[in-house]
């Protein structure tokens, strides 16, 4: 079944299908929004604790060096300065990393990216901890960077391990098969910075036990702690990461760079000791998107069906693994696209360098070669003389079809409907070329332009994306549901990061027990392992947990009641707080049924296995699939390069709508974090050197940059191996939004537009255009 949307937010219901007031289905506020709103939710850069101390990280300014000596002693004498710390004060592991432990705590030898901490101080005020660690004296012996990805694989090695983190050579079909049409393509995409909301901060707070606890915003908690106790020399029942409110991700959150510092001079100093990040320090500090470079040749016959993709990708990793090798699984997996292609001849490659360090952001890897795929497919439709929308639909893939991976595509997968509603949505009006309505134009009313020299253009883009993790990683959650005095609380250590994780838990148990007021209760490590808060996960695995814990509760519930009646659980029902029987014999509130009892239980919810790529590329990788279809309509002056989008028409497949008005904030976000990717956000670098690490070096979109986002149509065909058949909503639009900006600049200017965020140089229309 598909749901039409109207602009901006969901159709309201009508009489017929009144939207509920709470369980899924309703638009249920966050339970945060109010606290958010008044300055009262407790974000780490907010906590204080008795006897506080304030810590300082020293960085590295080069790039590439090897460090001679370090020289703490000024430092150390200070007035007011506790603790220095080093890589000799390391009691445990001197290095970490979520798969590959490859990444220091402090640089020991060598420098490998700027921003590379050396040394981290703990003093009684932040300006002294700050002095403390400028006074640190560290001699380096400047090396020569390598920052160029393709020089990578020939440079001198710049870590153990080697340069390479992975290769995948993916093959697929005939390598001899050809096309009648060729087109090629050279793609580069530059690096986006996640740039999270609000300060990272983090308090970490010594044990009696010699352990410590870190409260900070963690979207890992369980992860971050095993690491930091590997590093602190520890079992990891004597560290505990305690997660504070999270002003929002869309990566990784708080880097375990930050917070292993701040554990080692807490037991260091035997106080609480806190680190609020400058906004150049998160730039220095924390992964970013993979810069990557793509070569693409695409085969057609002359009526535009796919034969052959031949690809070659090269991910910039930056100094440290993180997930690169997991990034580039996904970019190889989906470099042909949401398209059938009967032969595809992939490779892939990720390598270190000495540029920042590359990691998880929204739709890593899928996002790239969406850019690129979709480039070529309007270079094959202008080059068969197509419509590039009709393009498309000739070759877009349908539930049954087969990846180029091998692995079939058993998800529902309704991409030609998506293609067909936002290309049939109507197109918004023209620009009239009035002085009230300058502002319409490019560059805004203070551009230089002229309203003759704008064009419009309209292009599209489809994404895909995978749910959960990939590889045989073992996706499991656990959730207990609690239910005294007509009061349900729920534990689970999923991390609310804005994906709406804590109200759809509230729905979920609102839905099954007709429980109104429920609690989601605060994160921590003594609670068992929820796993990363990435790829749509909690609400497939921990509102599965969520869902079996509250349905093992109502089997507590109702039993009593289906034993004395002499009928079955599934007899009874509960709405609005009341239980019924089938035949009206039963009717008793849950408040009455509980009787004073509490009832509780405990269950998880684990996908079906899935398995790593083959030395081939094949294999099956993941659990299931995401689909976006976006198009774009842009203003672009093409004198002066600069570019306005007029609107952004999404169609989606979500599987199940939850919370609807939740589901359009989610969409509206992530078509917005595109827009981003596409025009504006570029972490500059030079020579290794980040330049600008601030907010204005460093170009957010705004509400002014936003347009127009039309989502014309979710499609709710359910996953059925999903729990609610719902899928993740924020990283397909991200994934394609990009792609579909581009495209309508191809099309307004005639250029072939192959480099993300786009330059002005690059939209400048060619003469006679």
């Amino acid at each position: 079944m598909s749901n039409d949307v109207a602009t901006e937010a969901p159709t309201p219901a009508g009489p017929e299908q009144e939207a509920p007031a709470h369980g899924l289905g309703a638009s249920l506020a966050p339970a945060d929004a109010r606290a958010k709103t008044e300055g009262t939710f407790p974000y780490a850069s907010d906590l204080w604790a008795e006897g506080l101390l304030w810590a300082a990280v020293l960085r590295s300014p080069h790039p590439h060096a090897r460090i001679v000596s370090i020289d703490t002693a000024a430092a150390a004498g200070m007035p007011g300065v506790r603790a220095v710390v080093t890589h000799e004060d390391v009691p445990g592991d001197p290095s970490y990393g979520r798969r590959i432990a490859d990444r220091p705590v402090f640089a020991a030898e060598l420098v490998r990216h700027h921003g590379e901490a050396i040394a981290a101080v703990a003093a009684d005020h932040p300006d002294t901890a700050r002095l403390a660690a400028a006074a640190i004296a560290v001699e380096y012996d400047v090396l020569e960077p390598v920052t160029d990805p393709e020089k990578a694989f020939a440079a001198e090695p710049l870590h153990p391990e080697g340069n390479l983190i992975r290769h995948i050579p993916l093959s697929y079909g005939d390598p001899a098969a050809t096309g009648e049409v060729v087109v090629e393509g050279l793609y580069r995409i530059g690096r986006q910075d996640p740039a999270p909301i609000g300060a990272e901060a983090a308090l970490a707070v010594p044990r009696p036990d010699g352990g410590v606890e870190i409260y900070t915003a963690s979207t890992d908690p369980h992860t971050d702690r095993d690491l930091a106790a590997a590093c602190f020399g520890l079992d990891p029942e004597r560290v505990k990461i305690v997660v504070t409110g999270v002003p929002g991700a869309t990566g990784d959150r708080e880097d375990p760079g930050f917070q292993i510092p701040l554990g080692l001079l807490a037991m260091r100093t035997g106080c609480p000791v806190k680190l609020a990040a400058t906004r150049e320090e998160s730039f220095l500090g924390h992964a970013h998107r993979h810069p990557t470079l793509l070569r693409y040749r695409h085969h057609a016959d002359t009526e535009g069906r796919l034969v052959k993709v031949e690809a070659q990708i090269l991910l910039d990793a930056g100094a440290y693994a993180d997930d690169s090798a997991e990034s580039l699984a996904a970019a190889v997996s989906f470099a042909c696209g949401p398209y059938v292609v009967p032969h595809a001849f992939i490779e892939g490659w990720a390598v270190r360098t000495n540029n920042p360090p590359s990691g998880h952001v929204r739709g890593e890897g899928a996002m790239q070669v969406c850019a690129a795929y979709e480039g070529q497919m309007d270079k094959l439709a202008a080059k068969l003389g197509l419509d590039p929308a009709e393009l498309r639909l000739r070759n877009v893939l349908a539930t049954g079809d087969i990846l180029p991976t091998s692995q079939t595509v058993t998800c529902p997968a309704p991409v030609a409907e998506l293609l067909q509603a936002v290309r049939e949505h109507p197109l918004p009006p023209l620009p009239k070329d009035t002085p009230e309505e300058a502002w319409l134009l490019p560059g805004g009313p203070e551009g230089a332009g002229e309203p003759g020299a704008v064009r419009r253009g309209v292009g599209y883009g489809i994404g895909m994306v995978h749910m959960l993790g990939a590889e045989g990683a073992d996706e499991v959650s656990t959730a207990t549901v609690k239910v005294h005095d007509g009061v349900a609380t729920v534990i689970c250590a999923a991390v609310e990061t804005g994906q709406g994780f804590t109200t759809l838990a509230r729905q979920i148990v609102q839905e099954t027990l007709g429980i109104e007021e429920v609690h989601v209760a605060p994160v921590d490590t003594d609670q068992p392992p929820a796993g990363p808060a990435a790829h749509g996960r909690h609400t497939w695995v921990s509102g599965g947990a969520v869902e079996r814990a509250a349905k093992m509760v109502r089997t507590q519930l109702l039993q009593p009641l289906a034993h004395k009646f002499g009928m079955s659980t599934e007899l009874l029902q509960i709405t609005d707080g009341k239980i019924t029987s089938y035949d009206g014999v039963l009717s008793t509130t849950v408040t009455e049924a509980m009787d004073g009892k509490e009832l509780w239980a405990t269950a998880q919810c684990r996908p079906h296995p899935t398995e790593p790529l083959d030395e081939s590329g094949q294999g099956d990788a993941f659990v299931g699939l995401a689909f976006c279809a976006i198009r774009a309509v842009v203003d672009v002056d093409i004198e002066l390069g600069s570019v306005r989008v007029v609107e952004m028409a999404v169609a989606q497949d979500v599987g199940r709508i939850l919370n609807p008005a939740q589901l359009a904030t989610r969409i509206e976000a992530g078509v917005t974090q595109g827009i981003g990717t596409a025009l504006t956000e570029n972490l500059r670098t030079t020579r290794g050197l980040i330049r600008r690490p601030d907010l204005t070096g460093y170009a957010l979109p705004t509400a002014l940059d936003a347009p127009d986002i039309r989502i014309v149509k979710l499609i709710e065909e359910r996953d059925v191996v999903a729990p609610f058949g719902a899928k993740p909503a924020s990283a397909a639009p991200v994934v394609a939004s990009p792609a579909a900006v581009a495209s309508a600049v191809r099309a307004a200017t005639g250029r072939p537009v192959s480099r993300l965020p786009i330059r002005p140089q690059a939209a400048v229309a060619v003469p006679n255009s």
